[in-house]
């Protein structure tokens, strides 16, 4: 006989949150962790839980379900983070309203993050700027949108960032803004620099040290910006910051389906190769002129400073709680 729990099944919401998250439907830091915490407050909204310790119980599973979705993307578990380590309460119905005010008080706080970081990223723009681009973060956009209209002219050149072109959406975003854009292939990037003033990309997550994890291509982006005396700025809501990394932890780089790259009947026809699909790279902050968050612009060796702030030295993770 097993002295292991019962399996505590998670709500649809949550199911299918975690679905949308894996597979990208739901892109972008700050919208991932919004919708993980409203996931969970879904999952307390519909609970038939008949004791506290059932509904906590019932919490953890689904912050399971939803942090097994996206290793790399630090924002969703310091969603869960947020969420569970404010609930309080003696009974089902208390623990309920403390899950409710906690999810609405974080999404508050994330609406008003981006704002914030965009007026401190629009002061590194001047009228007339050119940047580049890579992938799309919507950090970035906070910064290009504070910065016109503070009525600034900016023009942009955006990496279209393969396998999935996730800089087609950063395109239409910009044009939309009214930046002048030109789309370019990833590869094409150092051919351009000479023409830029600044290269703005977001994070994924951001480690103790100051390096940058973001989509691939990142890091050979920005050695190729020191290598022209462009300046690159990483702009980054708190939520990205990865406080595992203060105790040593390394951070996982999620490896993506080769079907992004290549189709299987074109993997056939050239003789059917190996295809790696990693989906992030690390850049180090050597190569990182400045971390522009909501609380203000940071070098990146201070980085730790403000995560040692913002989390303490404990990485104890609520959802893995017995």
């Amino acid at each position: 006989m097993s002295d292991s729990p019962p399996e505590v099944e998670v709500s649809p919401a949550v199911a299918r949150t975690a679905e949308d998250i894996g597979s990208m439907e739901i892109r972008g830091a700050a919208t991932i962790a919004a919708a993980a915490a409203e996931a969970l407050g879904e999952q307390a909204a519909g609970s038939d839980a008949d004791s506290p310790e059932a509904f906590r119980a019932e919490l953890r599973a689904a912050a399971r379900v939803l942090y097994d979705t996206r290793p790399t993307a630090v924002s969703l578990p310091n969603a869960l983070r947020y969420v569970l380590r404010d609930v309080e309460g003696e009974t089902v119905e208390r623990l309920r309203a403390s899950v409710r005010a906690s999810v609405s008080e974080f999404c508050r706080r994330l609406d008003n993050a981006q704002t914030d970081l965009g007026r401190v990223g629009a002061n590194r723009l001047r009228d007339g700027d050119t940047i580049m681009t890579h992938c799309h973060s919507t950090d970035v956009l906070a910064c290009v949108e504070a910065a016109v209209e503070q009525g600034k002219s900016l023009s942009a050149f955006v990496k279209e960032t393969r396998p999935r072109n996730q800089g087609h959406i950063t395109a239409e975003a910009l044009g939309e803004l009214g930046v002048d854009v030109t789309l370019i292939v990833d590869s094409a990037a150092r051919r351009y620099l000479n023409d830029v003033d600044h290269v703005l990309v977001g994070a994924d997550s951001i480690a103790a040290d100051g390096s940058v994890i973001n989509k691939i291509g990142t890091s050979g982006l920005a050695v190729n910006a020191r290598d022209r005396g462009t300046p690159i700025v990483c702009a980054a809501q708190t939520i990205k910051l990865h406080p595992d990394t203060l105790t040593g932890h390394t951070v996982d780089i999620e490896m993506r389906d080769e079907r992004e790259v290549v189709d299987r009947e074109t993997a056939e026809e050239i003789g059917d190769p190996e295809v790696l699909n990693p989906a992030f790279d690390v850049t180090p902050p050597r190569y990182v002129d400045a971390i522009v968050t909501e609380r203000g612009q940071f070098p990146p060796e201070s980085i730790v400073s403000l995560m040692r702030e913002l989390f303490g030295e404990s990485t104890t993770e609520p959802w893995a709680e017995a």
